[in-house]
């Protein structure tokens, strides 16, 4: 009997350790983050907080980890500027030249972003990227991108600062709990149906 109880108590400090780890965890798990390295173009996709995502581009730009930056983005107003324009027109304004900038103005989800992005990377033969979105986002841009780009392309995470969401605090608030919650749903679906799978 007491060997039961030991084996018992020592069960539910196990189970409750993975339950916990896996929990705090979360946040990490959906924004990976890799060492940067050199890379042939930085990727920067609009959505939430796209003047960061925008800036970390530039300031990848401007460190000299790559010589080219791709915005991919269409319009939030029919009538404006599609938001890969006005990404490339911020950082022309930080001194990027426009030379050095491609654009994807077409794209309206993250598949979109891309399936595009993968059309102009393939042109101009590009080997690797540096991906920027918003950090809660990073997971599931990867894996999209990486089934647009190919399993053997060199694909470095590398996420902006956002305002409202902290990958070691993400159930702080109540927005930052549905966004991750609504977020992992998302990743759940690209993993259950990426090519292959039995979904």
């Amino acid at each position: 009997m007491k060997r039961f109880a030991v084996g018992l108590v020592i069960f539910v400090v196990v189970t409750g350790g993975l339950l916990a780890g896996g929990f705090f965890g979360l946040g990490f798990f959906l924004s990976p983050q890799d060492n940067l390295a050199k890379a042939d173009a930085i990727v920067a996709i609009s959505g939430g907080e796209t003047d960061a995502r925008t800036d970390e581009a530039v300031q990848l730009y401007q460190q000299g980890w790559a010589r080219h930056i791709v915005f991919s983005g269409a319009a939030l107003d029919p009538n404006g500027p599609s938001n890969a324009r006005a990404m490339a027109t911020r950082a022309e304004t930080a001194g990027v030249p426009a030379a050095a900038i491609a654009l994807d103005e077409t794209s309206t989800n993250t598949r979109e972003n891309a399936v595009n992005v993968a059309s102009i990377i393939n042109r101009a033969d590009y080997h690797s990227i540096i991906l920027v979105t918003s950090p809660y986002h990073q997971r599931r841009a990867f894996i999209v991108f990486q089934r647009a780009l190919g399993p053997h392309f060199a694909i470095i995470n590398h996420s902006s600062y956002d305002q409202a969401w902290r990958r070691s605090d993400w159930w702080a608030t109540s927005y930052s709990r549905s966004l991750t919650l609504s977020e992992l749903q998302k990743v759940l679906y690209e993993y259950l149906n990426q090519p292959g799978s039995s979904s």
